[in-house]
């Protein structure tokens, strides 16, 4: 096979961490007052973002998105301990050293990224990784990725995003590379898995 690179979303593609965001955003909600729906607040991060949401309900409730981001990540931190890797992620990370294949990391998640894949032990299958700290612009723009293919001279033609929603899907396209997608389906250069083991058959000699 022609070896290709991945660019990894993190958040419910290598981590499974929606459950630990979605307690975060709540006891911030709580603390603000602000109604909290569980279902709501998942469908809107996965369609859009977590700082998407916090500033929807800043401007509904006159409050200052910044203070509540500082307010969730604090809650967030403290439940690093709480996120574990989504079932396949460590053997597809192995497969990918068997191969040499090179990964990368694109996330919205902040710095503490760092942490809890260090805590994963599985940081050291990273070459570069780029946090919403790194002061690229946010998803569907594909500076990041555009940032990572042109220092590391990577062909856009064997080069994937994996990630989890269309906004990881987009960002791929944006930036001229393909996409696989656990939850996606439907979009040229998008190709969907159910499991992160999928991808070894996809890149089967």
């Amino acid at each position: 096979m022609t070896t290709p690179t991945f660019i990894w979303d993190l958040d419910g593609t290598l981590l499974d961490s929606y459950e630990a965001i979605l307690a975060g955003i709540q006891e911030t909600y709580e603390q603000f007052d602000i109604p909290f729906d569980r279902e709501e607040v998942r469908n809107f991060i996965l369609r859009y973002s977590v700082k998407d949401l916090l500033v929807r309900d800043a401007d509904q409730y006159g409050l200052d998105s910044e203070e509540l981001n500082r307010v969730r990540a604090t809650s967030l931190k403290e439940k690093n301990t709480q996120i574990p890797l989504m079932d396949g992620a460590r053997e597809i990370l192995a497969w990918t050293a068997e191969q040499g294949i090179q990964n990368f990391v694109f996330t919205h998640k902040s710095d503490n990224a760092f942490q809890v894949l260090t805590d994963l032990g599985i940081i050291q299958h990273f070459t570069e990784i780029l946090t919403s700290d790194s002061g690229f612009a946010r998803k569907p723009s594909p500076e990041a990725l555009l940032y990572l293919i042109d220092k590391y001279q990577l062909d856009k033609g064997t080069t994937y995003y994996i990630g989890d929603r269309l906004l990881d899907a987009e960002t791929a396209i944006h930036a001229g590379i393909s996409s696989i997608n656990l939850q996606i389906d439907g979009l040229e250069q998008n190709q969907k898995i159910s499991h992160l083991l999928e991808i070894k058959h996809l890149f089967a000699t």
